[in-house]
């Protein structure tokens, strides 16, 4: 039986004016979901407006799965285990999502902005991986 499509609920208010200036971004990130769709487990209209949904929480200020309105962290990864199965099983060090695309895209167009040629010795490496606390800051649109 194929697992339900939840329908993520980003707050489309606040994210509506960082969507029309970084509209590029997220038409990229959309662009790397939609490469790796299963095309057998939704249907195009889904594949749409899943990824451009997604794309367009990635610019919130909380942890992907919090501007998408989702219970945790596991439900964005069963939802991106889905609905994008190649991408989510190329995030092997389970790094947090919004950071896994971005990187995902950096290194598709060969841009190294990572401190450490490996995360393990990167300073930064909290940041990129651990637990996603659902005390993060409200999203804002400063």
């Amino acid at each position: 039986m194929a697992t339900p499509l939840v329908k993520p609920a980003p707050d489309w208010t606040a994210l509506e004016p960082l969507i029309r200036v970084r509209r590029d971004e997220v038409d990229e990130v959309q662009s790397l979901l939609l490469e790796h769709a299963d095309l057998s487990a939704t249907t195009l209209t889904e594949r749409l407006e899943l990824s451009w949904t997604l794309a367009c929480a990635t610019l919130g200020d909380r942890h992907l799965w919090q501007d998408l309105g989702l219970p945790s962290r596991e439900a964005l990864s069963a939802l991106i285990a889905h609905a994008f199965p190649s991408l989510a099983a190329r995030n092997t060090q389970n790094m947090k999502w919004k950071k896994f695309f971005y990187r995902q895209l950096c290194e598709r167009e060969e841009i190294l902005i990572c401190k450490s040629p490996t995360c393990g010795d990167c300073s930064d490496h909290g940041l990129c991986f651990g637990p996603e606390l659902a005390t993060a800051a409200p999203l804002t649109t400063a």
